[in-house]
């Protein structure tokens, strides 16, 4: 894995010039030629650095709540997840006698109408499958469908140039809370307290896990929009722009896998 940090080209005192600064960290260390789905997420609210001991449950499951309406969203607008969302299939596997290809025990994926006997969405197979912590989660970007996910972030706060660490927490463990946000849960413990409700189920999340996140380019910069009632010195204005990668193709049979 390569890590680079791409700076601004021109040399700069941090302490008084510091705003923009782009990071970039990139598992590929270059374009990936294959077929990409991008779409933005968008954040306003408090980010909380990640604790010596973990955790930031709570803060982390109300960030999967707030992700979780704009996804499902997305599942509605996009053509090909709109698709996937209310065509039909049924999964079957081949006979372990089968001799010719594609051989014994292999899943075998077919479109089907509504009404079949074991059809369901392709959304539903998907929510079916990730079954935990009580509820039924619906990630886009799973181990098994081989995908992985570049995110490019537009992070804007109030802190002055100089205050990247002291104030409201350093970035890198400020997006340590954004990433366990994007991904679904592993244990009960991580849904903090909080409860799955009506509309969540399926619950929708960008990521099965975070660790298909293989490029990541920060751009933190100063928020000029006035502090409003309610609001704290230290929220965030997040703008996430998420790239779907395969690189085999995106979709296979026209649905996600």
């Amino acid at each position: 894995m390569t890590i680079s940090l791409t700076h601004p080209p021109q040399k700069c005192n941090y302490e008084t010039h510091g705003l923009p600064r782009t990071d970039s960290y990139d598992f590929y260390g270059g374009e990936v030629n294959s077929n990409l789905m991008e779409f933005r997420l968008i954040y306003k609210g408090p980010l909380p650095a990640e604790g010596a001991g973990g955790s930031r449950a709570r803060e982390k499951h109300t960030l999967r709540k707030h992700f979780h309406k704009q996804l499902r969203e997305l599942w509605r607008q996009h053509p090909d997840l709109r698709e996937q969302a209310e065509c039909y299939f049924t999964v079957t596997t081949t006979p372990d006698n089968m001799v010719c290809y594609p051989g014994p025990g292999f899943p075998q994926i077919t479109r089907v109408p509504q009404g079949t006997p074991g059809a369901k969405t392709w959304l539903e197979h998907l929510a079916d499958d990730h079954q935990r912590c009580g509820g039924r989660f619906v990630p886009i970007v799973t181990k098994a469908g081989g995908y992985s996910c570049s995110l490019r972030i537009l992070f804007l706060r109030r802190d002055n140039p100089g205050h990247l660490i002291a104030s409201g927490g350093d970035i890198d463990n400020r997006l340590k809370v954004l990433f366990d946000g994007l991904r679904m849960p592993d244990t009960v413990g991580e849904l903090g307290a909080l409860p799955l409700e009506a509309d969540e189920n399926p619950f929708f999340c960008l990521l099965e896990d975070d660790s298909l996140i293989t490029s990541v380019t920060v751009t933190t910069d100063r928020l000029l929009i006035p502090q409003d009632t309610g609001e704290r010195i230290h929220d965030v204005y997040l703008v996430i722009h998420a790239t779907v990668v395969n690189p085999s193709a995106v979709f296979a049979g026209n649905r996600l896998v």
